[in-house]
């Protein structure tokens, strides 16, 4: 936060501004400092700005931009350096966001979700300058001109540092305002912000308030080939045993019938909503039971088991990354084909070791259901295989963007397990659709 005492003025009238009987002064977020000077000097008022300076003279080295890359900046900058750049994964966010900060020539602070994106991007940032680049995040706790922090680490430290920096960069924007809560932005009064992501969220409020609206958006089908490898889906419809098969459908009608009771009640209401009903009886949390046992049924059957087996043994050799629904169904197969887990609970050195066995080709195949879908930056990857997941369109995109970073003569192939004549292969189709959506992009420009 930033203060002022504005004698004679009322300094009440401003928008956001807030008496601190503690402090004996008037308060605003300190993301409003570039707009409150603005608003005192038009109104003619001297204040004391003791913000410290924030630009730099680090010299950067880029490599060149793709056309889409340099659209990308250029409608940012166009925009007053406030805005999100939607390209889907692989299509070089970083690149884009380091060359705003060597435009820019002022101080960053890059905000990121995970520890492996910590590292990422302090690699990336150090192969493009000479300059000592921060990290806040992992057990360390290093502030320079640029900084990556994660954004647990940002938070803590933003009231200590949030005076430093002209340029706020936050990677995988759309969990602004869950996973990355908004009050890191009101303690930063950096007046230039970025926000990239491969899929905006639906609800853009938060997002665009604290970083700015879409500026640029494409989409995977959009570079294809281009920005991004050529790849081939394909489905692999797994039929359920017989024994499996009856289980489902009884877990299925016990949850069925108590959440459309519930739908008929509530036509309008959302799914946190009949989990917040279904506890309150026994009935509900029954129903609630039989959906998590049908769901970790079609995670991992038989059918499953063995169509990853064939699909490895047929692919021996390639770099393949397997998506699973959930850690259990990740450990399973971790046990079973004695390859790599990566999941959350994997140490930082562990996590090391292993990405460069796959790099090097020593340990050819990774599993995870989440940590493996931010931040993984792996071109040599040309195999992914879903054996299951949400009906997320945005995890979906950043599954299979795993594999679709750009190489000479890289040709990627994505499997997806779904088991027929159950709920999950509507999944699939739903989550398939966030592969050629444009994001918005005010006035309708993409």
């Amino acid at each position: 936060m930033i203060e002022a005492e504005l004698d004679g003025e009322r300094p009440g009238d401003i928008a956001g501004v807030a008496w601190d009987d503690e402090r004996r002064a008037w308060r605003l977020p300190a993301e409003h400092h570039a707009a409150l000077k603005r608003e005192l000097a038009d109104a003619g008022v001297q204040v004391s700005d003791e913000v410290r300076g924030r630009d730099t003279a680090m010299t950067w080295t880029m490599p060149g931009l793709r056309w889409y890359q340099e659209v990308a900046l250029a409608r940012w900058l166009a925009a007053g350096t406030r805005g999100v750049i939607a390209l889907p994964t692989g299509a070089g966010k970083t690149l884009v966001a380091i060359a705003a900060i060597a435009r820019l020539q002022v101080a960053a602070l890059c905000l990121v979700p995970t520890r492996v994106l910590l590292d990422q991007w302090a690699r990336a940032l150090a192969v493009c300058t000479g300059h000592p680049i921060g990290r806040l995040g992992d057990g360390d706790h290093v502030v320079a001109p640029v900084t990556v922090a994660t954004y647990a680490s940002a938070t803590s430290w933003a009231p200590r540092i949030g005076d430093r920096f002209g340029l706020v960069i936050v990677d995988e924007a759309h969990h602004v305002g869950a996973w990355c809560p908004t009050e890191v932005f009101e303690m930063l009064v950096a007046p230039s912000r970025l926000g990239l992501t491969a899929t905006p969220p639906d609800q853009m409020a938060q997002l665009a308030r604290h970083v700015g609206p879409v500026v640029y958006g494409l989409t995977v089908e959009d570079l294809r080939g281009d920005g991004l490898a050529e790849h081939r889906l394909v489905t692999v419809p797994v039929a359920l045993e017989p024994a499996e098969r009856r289980r489902y459908r009884e877990l299925r009608r016990r949850f069925s019938t108590r959440y459309a009771a519930f739908q008929r009640a509530m036509p309008d209401a959302a799914w946190r909503e009949f989990v917040r009903d279904a506890l309150q009886t026994g009935q509900g949390r029954a129903a609630l039971a039989a959906w998590r046992e049908y769901r970790a049924l079609l995670a991992y059957p038989d059918g499953k088991r063995a169509a990853l087996r064939e699909i490895l043994d047929r692919h021996r050799g390639r770099r393949a990354l397997v998506f699973t629904a959930d850690n259990a169904t990740a450990y399973a197969i971790a046990r079973e084909l004695l390859v790599m887990p990566i999941t959350h609970e994997i140490r930082r050195a562990e996590r090391t070791r292993a990405l460069a066995a796959f790099r090097s080709g020593e340990c050819p195949v990774l599993v995870s259901s989440q940590v493996l879908e931010e931040g993984f930056d792996v071109p040599d990857a040309d195999l992914a295989i879903v054996v299951g997941g949400s009906g997320s369109p945005r995890r979906y995109v950043q599954r299979i963007g795993r594999v679709l970073r750009p190489c000479e003569g890289k040709r990627a192939l994505i499997y997806e397990l779904a088991v027929a004549d159950t709920t999950e292969t509507a999944e699939v189709a739903r989550r398939r659709s966030g592969l050629g959506r444009a994001p918005a992009v005010p006035g309708g420009v993409s």
